[in-house]
């Protein structure tokens, strides 16, 4: 029996909390640093002109001689989707299960990484050991196959962290989930327990992934004679197996449309994950080719994504797929949150078209629902609980279980992003603070927009510009031309002609006010001419555009 007496782990959560996605925690133990998950978020909206959000691991980077490695727990975008970007700044090795390392293996080639990252394909029951970690790979279901939970192994006793997960019997692809396992770690004691908690709030048991089989078999049946299109998600694999399954029965070919479909069906078949076939694809170039009666097309664009195959379609802007009227298109996923207005817009612009939008009972979720995460609970019997992978009232909510299931409430903990918690058989508690966040990437800038350049964007997209020129000669000080008013997203110039000959007579007395004065310091000057104008306009419109005046000197 190993003496956990004095010794003490720390949990440091990265991301993940307080939101749905951007998933990283670190576990440390003296002078050794292993990472769960390093994931990306989508932006809010808004956050005008960016990309995506990753975590900000300053605090790794400063304690990267202790960094061992990164453990993945499965392959989603909000737990693998910042490796391309981290791995830029702190190179280590990764350790996950084949699908979700063929995943982020094509991350990385896109990204010319694949050649200088270290990375370890491993097995359910294997076990790593990462300096004084010993990290145990468990079969769980999600949505996603290979998804697994994480039984690390440290001197101060075993913390499990579920990743995502649900409990399905009748998984697509693979067996159900290791309870059994669970129970045989919750019998031998288990220090603290990391649980999904995003289904929190929905009662009882979320259904098998194999119901929505039984779904796609029965509109195909009923729309034997029409087009069908699938919209769901690139990594949902056992989605788009039973997808492919419905099409064969009836005898249809598919195309896959969507750049991160293509790229997770191509590596998720090389893999033995999906079967399709043989015949059964064709080239998205093909599609006109082939009668409606004879065709199912899968993509992206679930979610309403402006740059996703079906937004592109609803928009008539595709290149291979138009829209037309008796089109059966099945949206196969539930919004995330934030993204109902979106998903809105492309259901109202298909039906406009004249296609069928199917969206209900077309998806089941693969997280655990309330029934599921107490079943964990009973079988692991946790000294601690840590809510992971949700909202603050998720997180909330999932502690209140927890005290349910028998956790004490002093030993329950809902923690921030960068909380240091650290855990012992004896105690346990918030003992400091790290360096957490969001860093924002647009384009090929990772970092260098932040919430300044983000505030002039919002006041540039909601109230415009109003960009203020003249010329001063140099020596005398003398104003020689302008001051010219240019505005955009401000006001339709034509029928504000008048405003804007005064605005100009407002910044030539701002601008001849301060020569008078004898104040050279153009700064200064702006800065004058900024607050009158500011002023002059809020006085008459009640708006607040960014004034931007520009000085040339002759």
């Amino acid at each position: 029996m190993l003496n956990t007496e004095n010794c003490s782990v720390k949990i440091i959560p990265l991301g993940g909390l307080e939101q749905i996605g951007m998933n990283m925690t670190a576990f440390m133990y003296e002078d050794s640093i292993i990472v769960v998950d390093c994931g990306l978020s989508f932006p809010d909206d808004d956050m005008l002109g960016i990309d995506l959000v990753i975590p900000d691991i300053t605090f790794l980077k400063e304690n990267a001689d202790m960094v061992k490695g990164f453990i993945v727990t499965h392959g989603h975008e909000d737990h693998i989707g910042a490796f391309p970007y981290v791995l830029k700044e702190l190179n280590r090795p990764i350790y996950a299960t084949k699908l979700t390392m063929g995943i982020i293996d094509t991350k990385l080639r896109e990204h010319n990484l694949i050649n200088n990252v270290k990375r370890k394909v491993v097995s359910y029951g294997q076990n790593i050991n990462l300096g004084p970690f010993r990290i145990e790979f468990i079969r769980t279901n999600h949505s996603i196959s290979d998804s697994c939970a994480l039984a690390i192994h440290t001197p101060a006793g075993v913390i499990l962290h579920t990743g995502d997960f649900k409990v399905d019997f009748t998984p697509v692809f693979g067996e159900p989930i290791d309870l059994q396992r669970m129970g045989e770690l919750g019998k031998k004691g288990v220090l603290a327990l990391l649980c999904d908690s995003t289904n929190v709030l929905r009662p009882g048991y979320t259904m098998s992934e194999k119901t929505v089989g039984k779904t796609f078999n029965s509109i195909f049946e009923e729309n034997k004679n029409a087009r069908i299109i699938v919209a769901t998600f690139a990594s949902n694999v056992d989605r788009i197996q039973q997808i492919i399954n419905s099409a064969v029965a009836y005898d249809r070919k598919v195309a896959i449309e969507g750049r991160s479909m293509v790229n997770i069906i191509g590596v998720a078949t090389e893999l033995g994950y999906i079967n399709i076939p043989e015949g059964t694809l064709i080239d998205s170039e093909l599609i006109s080719q082939y009668p409606d009666n004879k065709l199912t097309i899968i993509t992206t664009g679930s979610q309403g994504e402006s740059m996703a195959a079906l937004s592109r379609m609803a928009a008539s802007l595709h290149k291979k797929v138009t829209i037309k009227p008796g089109d059966v298109i099945i949206v196969s996923a539930t919004p995330i949150p934030g993204n109902e207005k979106n998903v809105a817009k492309i259901i109202n612009e298909l039906s406009a078209k004249g296609a069928k939008v199917i969206f209900q009972d077309t998806h089941v979720s693969g997280h655990a629902s309330r029934e599921e995460i107490k079943l964990m609970y009973a079988l692991i019997k946790p000294k601690y609980a840590v809510p992971v992978h949700g909202e603050y009232r998720h997180l909330v909510a999932h502690a209140q279980l927890a005290q349910e299931m028998g956790v004490p409430k002093e030993n329950t903990f809902i923690l921030y992003s960068g909380n240091v918690l650290e855990l012992s058989e004896e105690k346990a508690g918030v003992v400091g603070k790290v360096k957490a966040g969001a860093i924002l990437v647009d384009g090929l800038g990772v970092g260098d927009v932040g919430n300044v350049v983000l505030k002039d964007r919002q006041n540039l997209a909601e109230n415009g510009i109003v960009i203020v020129a003249l010329t001063i000669d140099s020596d005398t000080g003398e104003l020689l031309a302008g001051p010219e008013i240019i505005t955009r997203g401000f006001i339709y110039v034509k029928e504000a002609e008048m405003l804007l000959d005064e605005a100009r007579c407002v910044a030539e007395d701002a601008v001849r006010r301060c020569l008078e004065k004898g104040i050279t310091d153009w700064n200064k000057i702006k800065n004058v001419i900024k607050d009158d104008l500011g002023s002059f306009i809020w006085d008459r419109l009640k708006r607040t555009p960014m004034v931007m005046p520009i000085i040339m000197e002759a």
